[in-house]
């Protein structure tokens, strides 16, 4: 239509929701679909948290709230900063969003200008790059494969770095690998990052509490100090507290940010949802111990959608360090004719079919940047997961 904006003609629509909504439709036509695309956690909100929602509506919290956040909430988050990741932040320095994707994008938002460069590892989150777009500004895309197990190192994102880059965006546990960086790992990239005092952090924690085996958390301002005054450290509520739909997401960084962020949402959606600002308060000062089952049960169904995984020919899946996401590769799958007749040149071509011919839906890797790989959500019950890997196994069986 004439009538759109060249902006909007740069933008994909997000994969991993067209993949959930295909499922969905097919599902409602009477296909035995099984959704693997949604990253969320199949787990209630704590009750303890639903309860702190009620309260909120019965005490009328009902009405509009300061527009990035009430005060309760952020003194909250000064103190899980603190607990949690030995960052120092006042509430001055915090700012809470309808969700994590708006704290990114209000950022974006305001501080790139044309021909800015934003420095994003790949595989990404799919909605990373099409934000710059949207904002104005160039993505730059490093790519991290399988033989550094999905990681960027320093020698690749010091050679991404221009006189234009604005911002480097960090996901640590990873969507869509699961993969996370050790503190070691950590401290030679923030080593890099202090060799170019240009260039700002934008670390994306939101993976923080679902971490598995010996695996440490570390976020960028905790590892290095001297990246403080130009990290925006942003997180949320969203996955570690089975939060999806509460949509809060926040940050902590320097006070001209987050005022300027403050302006950006001002004059978009306003204020967060007052009745999800009370549970989120809940959240981060409640009971904690839930966070180890949970953790225990995205364990559990890592392993065993990685030792399936591996069964099946031409796939090699990496064991990610956290999320509820693996990354397979499938490079020993291309070239070669499904049971149903598809052609399988990539990784798209590989899940078109698979949900076709089996009803097994994923997210393909090229959506994520990099190929040919897949995108498998194991934030499901454990007899699903099964049933959906025998018949990822079966159709690569079949592929000839």
């Amino acid at each position: 239509m004439a009538f759109l904006s060249d902006t909007l003609a740069r933008v994909k629509p997000s994969a991993t929701i067209a993949v959930t909504n295909k499922a969905r439709e097919l599902k409602a036509a009477g296909r035995d679909v099984i959704g693997l695309g949604a990253g969320e956690p199949d787990f209630d909100t704590p009750e303890h948290i639903r309860e702190a929602a009620k309260r909120a509506i019965d005490a009328g919290h009902t009405r509009y709230t300061a527009v990035d956040g009430i005060p309760e909430l952020k003194e909250a988050i000064c103190a899980k900063f603190r607990r949690d990741n030995a960052l120092e932040y006042k509430p001055s320095q915090i700012t809470v969003s309808t969700g994590g994707k708006q704290v990114l994008y209000n950022a974006l938002v305001a501080t790139l200008n044309p021909g800015d460069e934003v420095i994003i590892p790949a595989p990404y989150w799919v909605s990373y790059p099409d934000m710059v777009l949207m904002a104005g500004g160039t993505p730059v895309i490093v790519p991290a494969g399988i033989e550094t197990h999905f990681k960027l190192t320093p020698e690749s994102l010091e050679a991404a770095i221009t006189p234009r880059t604005k911002w480097f965006i960090f996901n640590s546990p990873s969507n869509p690998t699961g993969a996370g960086y050790t503190e070691a790992e950590l401290r030679a990239l923030t080593d890099v990052l202090m060799r170019h005092p240009h260039v700002w952090v934008m670390s994306d924690d939101m993976y923080e509490h679902l971490v598995f085996d010996d695996f440490i958390f570390t976020t960028p301002a905790q590892v290095e100090p001297g990246l403080y005054e130009r990290t925006l450290t942003c997180n949320g509520v969203s996955k570690a507290y089975a939060m999806t739909g509460w949509r809060i997401g926040y940050a902590g960084g320097p006070e001209e940010l987050i005022r300027a962020m403050a302006k950006v949402q001002s004059q978009s959606t306003s204020n967060p949802c007052s009745v999800s600002q009370h549970a989120a308060l809940a959240a981060l000062n409640g009971p904690h111990e839930f966070l180890a089952g949970f953790r225990a049960a995205f364990q559990r169904r890592r392993d065993m959608v990685v030792a399936a995984l591996n069964a099946a020919p031409g796939i090699s899946c990496p064991v990610p360090e956290g999320a509820f996401y693996v990354y397979p590769e499938i490079s020993g799958c291309l070239g070669k004719t499904s049971p149903g007749g598809a052609k399988i040149d990539s990784d798209e071509a590989f899940a078109t079919a698979l949900l076709e011919e089996e009803g097994v839906a994923v997210v393909f890797g090229a959506a994520f940047g990099m190929s040919p790989c897949f995108r498998v959500s194991y934030a499901t019950a454990d007899a699903v997961l099964e049933e959906a890997c025998a018949r990822i196994r079966r159709f690569c069986e079949g592929l000839r």
